[in-house]
């Protein structure tokens, strides 16, 4: 399952060759979610409007001379929207007079300005709530927000047999994301008539002041960022939710068990590039963790759970995998979380 070369290009494989492609690729080593995300063009503007099943049609055993009824599956109309965010870069003329490089200077100028926005962006594709900030997009936690409190019935179709609950209900909790990226379950969004990405526009040489009031020279770069989510089918997803990192520290937590039960939560597990770009997301904590145990000889003779934790070498990058899908460092996820609360289905 591992998401190098498959037939869903992401936003790097689109801008490769750009300037933008020169901003995304810096993107993508603060924020790892851009090495497997997906954009989709909004169908209404700045608003992408889709339909979610939310029951199955009915079926019957037939009978000669004896009529079918009729049955449909219901489904739920969805509109997901759009946020942006924005930054501005300047840099003295007299500076980039000095350097051999200066497209470079600028650059390299402008990465805390991206990694800002990275860090925000990251944080939103978890985290964000409309409920909370109109202004901001969707996240996957705001849709993944409750668990079934008497276990799996994936007989009956709610997005609440996804999230796999660890027992934690402090406020010292952590997940463990499986996303699958494609445009059958989840995607990034971008307005109509735009681009995926950030858009980087360079002002050229402007007149700025300085705290005192001074005008002084500079070159102003601009980056902006219309970014949205939707997920059409959420049994493509899992949650582990509710970890206590406290007890995760301990020892107390079988981490292998819960993320068995996230991969057959999966509606596909198969190694089928055309199913989309199927990745783990976990903060380095976990991540640690998990490799202290999968090289702990005791912890695994201990424990029937475990299935490995791969490493190995794609493109020259270092890529640790659970089952053939790739794990993705990502600090966005944080210690920090509130309880999952549970729903009786």
């Amino acid at each position: 399952m591992s998401i190098i070369g498959n037939s869903y290009p992401g936003l790097i494989d689109a801008y490769k060759g750009s300037t933008e492609g020169a901003v995304i690729e810096l993107l993508s080593e603060l924020n790892p979610v851009l090495d497997d995300a997906i954009a989709t063009e909004c169908n209404m503007g700045t608003t992408h409007r889709h339909t979610i099943r939310t029951g199955y049609p009915k079926v019957v055993w037939g009978r000669l001379y004896q009529g079918v009824p009729s049955s449909k599956s219901t489904m739920q109309q969805v509109e997901d929207t759009t946020g942006f965010v924005e930054a501005r870069s300047e840099i003295d003329v007299r500076l980039l007079k000095l350097s051999s490089d200066p497209a470079k200077m600028r650059l390299i100028d402008s990465s805390p300005y991206l990694e800002t926005m990275s860090q925000e962006m990251a944080s939103g594709i978890f985290y964000n709530d409309t409920a909370l900030s109109p202004e901001k997009f969707k996240g996957l936690s705001a849709r993944y927000n409750v668990f079934n409190s008497n276990g799996p019935d994936l007989s009956r179709p709610d997005i609440a047999n996804q999230v796999i609950d660890c027992g934690g209900r402090g406020l010292n909790n952590t997940s463990v994301w499986f996303v699958n990226w494609s445009d059958r379950s989840t995607s990034l969004l971008y307005p109509k008539g735009t681009k995926a990405g950030v858009l980087f526009e360079d002002k050229g040489e402007q007149s700025v002041l300085d705290t005192h009031g001074n005008a002084y020279f500079a070159k102003v770069s601009t980056f902006e960022w219309h970014i949205g989510m939707f997920v059409k089918d959420w049994r493509y997803n899992a949650r582990i939710a509710n970890i206590d990192v406290d007890d995760l520290r301990d020892g107390k937590v079988d981490m292998w068990a819960f993320m068995r039960h996230a991969y057959y939560r999966l509606q596909s597990r198969r190694v089928d590039a055309k199913l989309g770009r199927l990745a783990i997301y976990m903060n380095r904590e976990v991540l640690e963790i998990l490799d202290a145990q999968s090289s702990d000889r005791s912890l695994l003779a201990a424990n029937p759970n475990y299935t490995g934790l791969s490493h190995g070498q794609v493109e020259g990058r270092e890529v640790r995998t659970y089952r053939g899908i790739p794990i993705r460092e990502c600090d966005a996820i944080l210690n920090t979380e509130a309880p999952v609360p549970s729903v009786s289905l």
